[in-house]
């Protein structure tokens, strides 16, 4: 087992995994830029490194100063959390290299399932259902015309190395297709400095079903059922629920089976998330696959009593999976709380937290890493906290978010609790009837001074 890792992230996932790694004996490394000096992250782990100053790409992106970080504290692995360098298949070579364990994919792993247009073509070969599309990579415009032609509109154009929903254009007609063309490229450039792009038909209605597996080093996969996450904003998530509403017994099992599959056609090791959009007929496509730990993994550990941290840290360190699949016993639901204005477009909203009261009682959990006192940097993403609730039934669970919710204070800044504090009475998600399109027609009510 692993004497000390080190946390290669920030905020509330840095301290996530310092918390599970205290409960297994092992040491921690923080890491930190100057804006994070005062995260809980730095004040509970065991040793803490300053990586640089507050842009990402002078701290946490920068490979040499985190690598020298797990040099000087002699840690013996690193952890990636989400996003940042945790599918970075270079940096996950780099590790390897210096003789450090990266708690994530292999390099090799990262290359076939980040490139979304490699991944499509890797899990067509392992027989898991695609959304029909082009084969690779398009080459020319008059290649898209035509496809789109034969496919049929509407159809997407998607960014092969794409993410949070840049490079992607819904084409509803022909005659919008140039224009689709080259301002995703365009975007894509600019984002990813791949300008590389594939094309899928649209699924209309669907919605966004992915499903956590798990695999070990001798070849073992097994899954931990699905989260539904097609409550979105611009490709971003906002709540995540499991069980979906929209499943049955039968799609479970399907969508289980298909997951476990992709994850052992390629020997996947560690935690990783397949991706499916499901239409309203319940078919299931695969969308893409996430080698990483999801920042709504705690709504899976709510519903089967699992550590996935821990799960990672044993895998990681060569211990095999039990291979049993887990399905859920309880109901549970995600809040991300973001430092955004949702009375003003969700505009970021960072500053000084000047009073903060936290939620508690039976069934709720609440990640984060901020008090009263600390100061949201602008620098990196705007969410601060992730409200869970955990109960027998759905209604439970939104009635137990309900009550959460209106325990949840926080001063000085804005905060999207008002926005999920409407989102639990609205008649359609109460219903369970939503779909990825569900926040086109939401509007926030007025707000009601006190």
């Amino acid at each position: 087992m692993f004497k000390k890792i080190l946390i290669a992230n920030r905020g509330e996932i840095a301290l996530r995994v310092i918390r599970t790694c205290k409960e297994m004996g092992i040491k921690t490394v923080a890491v930190y830029s100057t804006a994070d000096a005062d995260s809980l992250h730095v004040r509970f782990a065991d040793e803490a490194v300053c990586i640089g100053p507050p842009p990402s790409n002078l701290s946490y992106l920068k490979m040499s100063n985190i690598i020298a970080a797990a040099e000087i504290t002699n840690a013996d692995a690193i952890h990636p959390g989400y996003g940042f360098l945790s599918e970075n298949a270079k940096f996950s070579k780099i590790c390897e290299e210096h003789g450090i364990k990266f708690i994530g994919a292999s390099a090799e792993m990262i290359d076939k399932m980040g490139d979304k247009s490699t991944a499509k073509a890797t899990m067509k070969a392992a027989g898991v259902p695609c959304v029909p599309g082009s084969e690779g990579l398009l080459e020319s415009f008059e290649q898209a015309q035509k496809i789109a032609k034969d496919m049929g509109y509407p159809v997407m154009l998607k960014a092969t190395a794409g993410g949070g929903g840049k490079g992607m254009r819904a084409v509803w007609k022909a005659e919008d297709l140039l224009k689709a063309w080259e301002g995703a490229r365009q975007e894509s450039a600019a984002a990813f400095g791949n300008d590389g792009m594939y094309m899928e038909k649209l699924i209309e209605e669907p919605r966004h079903i992915e499903i956590q597996v798990i695999g070990d080093s001798f070849g073992k996969a097994c899954h931990l059922s699905e989260r539904d996450c097609s409550v979105q904003r611009r490709h971003q998530k906002l709540t995540e629920e499991t069980p979906s509403p929209f499943m049955t017994d039968e799609l479970r099992q399907k969508m289980g089976d298909a997951a476990v599959k992709a994850a052992e056609f390629i020997k996947y090791e560690g935690a990783g998330t397949v991706e499916f959009l499901v239409d309203k007929h319940r078919n299931f496509y695969f969308m893409e696959m996430n080698t990483r730990i999801q920042v709504e993994h705690p709504i899976t550990e709510q519903v089967i009593d699992y550590d996935l941290i821990r799960e990672q840290i044993l895998v990681a360190a060569g211990v095999p999976i039990s291979g049993k699949n887990y399905f859920p016993q309880l109901h549970s639901i995600e809040c991300r709380i973001n430092a955004e204005d949702p009375y003003n477009d969700f505009r970021p909203s960072p500053g000084k937290i000047t009073v903060l009261h936290s939620p508690g009682g039976h069934g709720v959990r609440l990640d984060t890493h901020v008090y009263a006192g600390y100061t949201i940097p602008p620098n990196y993403d705007s969410m601060i906290a992730k409200l869970i609730t955990t109960a027998q039934s759905r209604e439970e669970a939104i009635n137990k978010m309900k009550r959460a919710l209106d325990e949840f204070v926080i001063e000085g800044i804005k905060t999207t609790i008002p926005f999920h504090r409407q989102l639990m009475d609205e008649p359609d998600y109460v219903a369970g009837n939503y779909t990825t399109k569900f926040m086109e027609s939401f509007v926030m009510k007025d707000k009601i001074e006190e």
